[in-house]
């Protein structure tokens, strides 16, 4: 017997098939090899198709059955993750009336600053754990605003996840992390945000059925059955965002324990058992896949835009496409720490909530052409990315939550052991380097969704540590590095 796991990203969309006895991944997938198109329609915009994600889901499950061989009938849950804080709205037969506007998209930044101004910051604080900022219902209040035609015609609201859930199983729900990470749940009255919807005159009538995380949110209809190559009637019973997800699958759902990733934007997600929050809205605060409004479960996240992305455009421009970044990490590595005072700034992929959602741009700083060679671009942009990492982790030591060891899985930036060493010793944190993917993850999910397994804990026990690394014990020319980078972000952000 088997479960499905999904990984709806904004890159690909990846799937894992895995072994309900041994927790073990038997075929894994992604569709499509190239990174699906973001469309921005104008600067700071970025827009997704929801039938692309659908589409590419069924290819990237069929291909898992396919190594697999086994008969589809034997997968017995599906647990789905999915980017966060994109919009999906439909019309009342369950089209979308427009493109995704997804997670990296700006525009709605002026509306939740409005928002936060006119609710007040100490008011959002303490019931949304956020500002309003460009989540969610101020993407909703954008569309409101500027396509008021449209506006009138939506029947539901839906994020990512929601949107693939609902195509197969023809049922709208939701989740409370979901929710909440749209901006849309109060912690305080452990029910939707109505103050914020209210003010953003929006109807919570818009709003999906709420479902448990781990749960039966609906089994799978003939007509999306025969489109995915699974058997009719098979259980959706787990669903997250991608962060909530990845730090679930690498075994972080308890207070003090602490994930990171590091793909197309870079991340570091730590747990409280306290309703917290970050004055100055630099990190953010959302329900974890545990959370219960008796014994919270928050996740506390960092978030950078500007991570992998920038290490991938710099593959590009520089005429490496076709080089390995294990070659291009080589070519780095013999280049001294700090790149001979060369500094990049990783923030060109939209608003940073860390810079408190201004955009910054890629920066490329004190280039000397007698000096600077290529392999320095290479370590200067894979040391932009460990110092912006270690920026964001001091502003979530200055809310009290403390990073000494954190878990991430075996694959991106963390590949990287110049990255991984910069961010180890400048953070002083173990790196543990574990074998898993969100997918994976996902599937686990829905193994604890269906009862399989009775806890979190049992769904994760059999993890392996494939690496791990530590701080050097000489950090000070990491030190100096930082500080170069962080006097040249200071005059950016401040001019």
């Amino acid at each position: 017997m088997y479960l499905l796991g999904l990984d709806v990203g904004s890159s690909s969309i990846k799937a894992a098939l895995v072994d309900m006895h041994s927790s073990g991944a038997i075929a894994t997938s992604s569709y499509p090899s190239t990174e699906m198109p973001i469309h921005a329609v104008k600067p700071d915009w970025a827009e997704q198709d929801p039938d692309m994600w659908w589409e590419y889901a069924s290819k990237a499950i069929q291909s898992c059955i396919s190594q697999s061989q086994i008969n589809s009938t034997d997968i017995k849950a599906i647990g789905i993750s999915y980017q966060m804080h994109g919009l999906v709205v439909v019309d009342k037969d369950g089209n979308p009336l427009r493109p995704s506007i997804i997670w990296c998209d700006s525009r709605a930044i002026p509306y939740g600053d409005k928002a936060e101004a006119a609710l007040g910051i100490e008011n959002c604080s303490s019931n949304f754990l956020n500002s309003p900022g460009n989540f969610t219902a101020s993407k909703l209040k954008w569309v409101k605003e500027n396509e008021p035609a449209l506006f009138d015609r939506i029947h539901k609201v839906m994020l990512p996840g929601d949107y693939i859930a609902y195509k197969m199983t023809g049922d709208i729900c939701t989740t409370v992390s979901g929710l909440s990470e749209g901006v849309m749940w109060n912690f305080s009255k452990d029910t939707v945000a109505s103050s914020l919807l209210e003010h953003y005159q929006i109807n919570e009538s818009l709003l999906a059925t709420i479902k448990p995380t781990f749960s039966n949110q609906g089994q799978l209809h003939q007509k999306a059955a025969d489109f995915l190559g699974l058997a009719v009637d098979t259980h959706v019973a787990y669903r997250a965002g991608d962060q909530p997800n990845n730090a679930m699958s690498l075994g972080v759902f308890e207070p003090g324990q602490v994930a990171g990733t590091g793909g197309t934007s870079g991340v570091v997600y730590a747990i409280s058992d306290q309703l917290i929050s970050d004055p100055k809205m630099r990190v953010n605060s959302f329900a974890h896949v545990n959370h219960h409004a008796n014994a919270p479960r928050v996740g506390v996240l960092l978030c950078i835009n500007g991570c992998g992305i920038q290490y991938g455009w710099m593959r590009k421009s520089l005429g490496d496409e076709n080089v390995s970044y294990f070659d291009i990490e080589k070519k780095a590595a013999k280049i001294p720490i700090g790149s001979e005072g060369l500094s990049i700034l990783s923030f060109g992929n939209g608003a940073e909530r860390m810079l408190q959602n201004k955009s910054v741009g890629g920066q490329v700083i004190n280039l000397n052409f007698n000096v600077h060679q290529q392999a320095h671009l290479y370590r200067a942009a894979l040391e932009g990315i460990a110092f912006s990492f270690y920026y964001g982790i001091q502003c979530m030591s200055e809310m009290g939550v403390p990073v000494s060891e954190f878990r991430v899985g075996n694959d991106n930036l963390f590949q990287s052991s110049i990255f991984s060493k910069t961010l180890s010793t400048l953070s002083g944190s173990s790196i543990n380097i574990v074998d898993t993917t969100g997918a994976i993850g996902a599937a686990l999910g829905a193994g604890v969704g269906i009862g399989h397994f009775s806890t979190l804990k049992d769904a994760f026990n059999n993890q392996t540590i494939v690496n791990t690394i530590e701080p050097e014990n000489e950090n000070a020319p990491y030190l100096e590095a930082y500080q170069l980078w962080l006097d040249h972000l200071q005059k950016h952000i401040s001019s």
